[in-house]
């Protein structure tokens, strides 16, 4: 199956009931993984990456891996901009065939935010591709870039913000935290009132940590997309940290990255099968 466009796999998640897990990719190794994981459980979502990870390598590297790695599947499975810091990046990823878009100026005043966000919606939508945005900042710690503003969504700007931004799915903020360093708090009636006013569906990003009773109940409150990045990582690294501390001399790279390509794929499916379980 080709890499899915966004609008055509929030659809299928609609109409089969799911809630879509994003998954943070970074290289090869990591974007195998994520496809196999997904394709085990035989469950959509999303491979992703940052603009902060695509400093090692470029949106045509990736989506080349990402396409590759989805010719065997039989579930739907899309390639997401995850946190796109600029109007650059958005567009380099649309060029490259990425099939869903995200824009984050939450670190933006709000008119800002909205002016900008809307430029890459007006692009993103002239190819067909749907874009997210954020309205509110989570605590924690996003790769590199570390926001201590703790800044939860507030409904009362859910409504103008999302019609002046022309999105199609929006990132809020309700005690979701990135890392896993701190402990996630999920106002799940601060969820409700955004879904009563927002006209979108709802992401929550800093997955990892979330328990899943929590995010069975965010799901009746408009979510569709959750995003997994610490999880994957751990994986990834404790399978070389282990062989290493093992054998200070071990050097099979090839078979060590089997072995992690195998470790990670373990925790997407397990965690695609949880949240879709209730």
């Amino acid at each position: 199956m080709k890499l899915v466009n966004g609008y055509d796999l929030m659809k299928f998640a609609k109409k089969y009931g799911y809630v879509l897990p994003a998954f943070n990719t970074t290289n090869l190794e990591m974007t195998y993984a994520i496809a196999n994981g997904l394709m085990e459980a035989n469950l959509p979502g999303y491979i992703q990456i940052s603009s902060n990870n695509l400093r090692l390598s470029n949106p045509e590297v990736i989506a080349g891996i990402a396409r590759d790695a989805v010719k065997k599947s039989e579930t739907p499975i899309g390639l997401h901009l995850d946190h796109g810091r600029s109007f650059a990046d958005v567009k380099a990823c649309v060029d490259a065939g990425f099939t869903s878009i995200m824009i984050d100026m939450s670190h933006l005043p709000f008119e800002e935010n909205v002016r900008e966000s809307k430029r890459a919606a007006e692009y993103c939508h002239f190819y067909g591709i749907p874009v997210e945005v954020e309205l509110g900042a989570l605590r924690g710690k996003e790769e590199d870039i570390v926001d201590e503003s703790g800044c939860k969504t507030d409904p009362d700007m859910v409504e103008s913000y999302v019609e002046g931004t022309g999105c199609d799915v929006l990132a809020v903020s309700v005690g979701n935290v990135h890392g896993l360093c701190l402990n996630p708090e999920i106002d799940i009636p601060l969820l409700s009132r955004i879904h009563e006013v927002s006209k979108v569906p709802l992401v929550l990003h800093g997955g990892s940590g979330i328990p899943k009773e929590v995010i069975w109940e965010a799901k009746k409150h408009g979510l569709i997309k959750i995003n997994y990045g610490s999880d994957l990582r751990r994986e990834y690294i404790r399978t070389f940290g282990e062989a290493y501390e093992a054998n200070h001399n071990e050097h099979d790279v090839i078979h060590l990255s089997i072995d992690a390509v195998k470790n990670v794929a373990d925790r997407v499916k397990e965690l695609v099968m949880m949240i879709n379980e209730h």
